[in-house]
């Protein structure tokens, strides 16, 4: 397996679900620390205005690279989320 087959595989989870891919995760948590970092001095420090720059900046980023990721990971076989989903049945 390649790292672009485990990056971009769906997981299945223990409902037997399709879930996002590591890929996804990983972009989630980079666009959000990421902007999170890049909002921090725009906001002065003011909470309400720097979520709300972070939610701002980080929804179409999130959904052009999330569009893109599903173009990437179709017709890849789904892996287990976890080592133990589907053991107890």
């Amino acid at each position: 397996m390649t790292v672009s087959d485990y990056l971009l595989a769906p997981r299945i989870d223990h409902r037997g679900w399709n879930t996002p891919s590591e890929a996804s995760r990983i972009l989630f948590l980079l666009v959000l620390v990421s902007a999170a970092i890049w909002s921090w001095p725009l906001s002065n420090g003011i909470i309400y205005m720097w979520v709300t720059l972070v939610l701002l900046i980080s929804t179409p980023i999130l959904t052009l690279g999330w569009i893109i990721l599903s173009f990437a990971s179709q017709n890849r076989e789904s892996r287990k989320l976890t080592h133990s989903v589907g053991k107890n049945q």
